[in-house]
């Protein structure tokens, strides 16, 4: 898998990718439209954030690329490379329970709090890419 030399970019079936983990310098991009929302990114080797109309929605430490991120009304679905294992928290509905797959493993079902914020960490040292799911209960 490749980083997304664009920052962002929309794909064909209604995804986005993002991110660009081997950046050494902080880099951005506002104002980008995708299915009528607007998605702003910072990126770089130390972090990688992603927002939807002002709304906080991925954020990896350290940074990471991203590739076919959805978001559907059960969770969201993602496939995630960097060189080093990565501590993400994704928003998601407050106080509710979610079950999470990693690498097609389930690692447990987890809950959001007030500020409907799920963190997991995923081990990408070893791994090319790692998809992750996470679904409602």
């Amino acid at each position: 898998m490749a980083v997304v030399e664009e920052l962002i970019r929309s794909e064909a079936d209604g995804k986005v990718s993002f991110g660009n983990h081997k950046l050494a310098q902080k880099a951005k991009l506002e104002d980008f439209q995708h299915e009528g929302d607007i998605l702003k990114v910072k990126t770089f080797r130390d972090i990688t954030k992603l927002e939807k109309n002002g709304m906080f929605l991925y954020e990896s430490v350290p940074g990471t690329s991203v590739r076919n991120y959805i978001e559907k009304e059960s969770g969201v679905e993602f496939v995630v490379e960097g060189d080093e294992d990565a501590q993400i928290t994704i928003g998601l509905d407050d106080d509710t329970e979610y079950e999470v797959f990693v690498n097609g493993k389930c690692i447990g079902t987890m809950a959001t709090g007030l500020g409907g914020k799920l963190s997991l960490s995923v081990e990408l040292e070893a791994a090319d890419e790692v998809p992750v799911r996470i679904e409602r209960v």
